[in-house]
């Protein structure tokens, strides 16, 4: 499925740059920098990171959306999609902590709006 791949190129992309990635305040940004300056084809696999969570995040849009038409809510699944929407809050959260990570200007106002 669409989103099974893309959370496989997310998960080994993320593996990828967590190798180069120092998580430190004073030396974050400056790792990031080194991964797309110094690491081989290190800006492919940030921009890859980068666009296949916006990709990920359309996919699983339409996921939802697609439950709503045909009305997978309502009795006797409303369960499995409470489940659905707890996970969905999870890869929210998570995606929040992948923004802040390099922490320059972009992330830190994030972070704070």
């Amino acid at each position: 499925s669409s989103a099974g791949i893309c959370l496989i190129i997310q998960i080994l992309s993320g593996i990828f740059l967590a190798m180069h990635y120092t998580p430190h305040i004073d030396l974050a940004f400056s790792s990031v920098e080194h991964i797309m300056r110094d690491v081989n084809n290190g800006w492919l696999i940030r921009y890859i990171h980068a666009n296949g969570a916006s990709m990920f995040f359309i996919v699983v849009y339409c996921h939802i959306f697609r439950g709503l038409y045909y009305g997978s809510y309502m009795q006797p699944r409303q369960l499995l999609w409470c489940s659905g929407v707890l996970i969905f809050i999870l890869m929210m959260g998570t995606a929040f902590m992948g923004y802040v990570l390099p922490w320059g200007q972009m992330s830190f106002w994030g972070a704070t709006v």
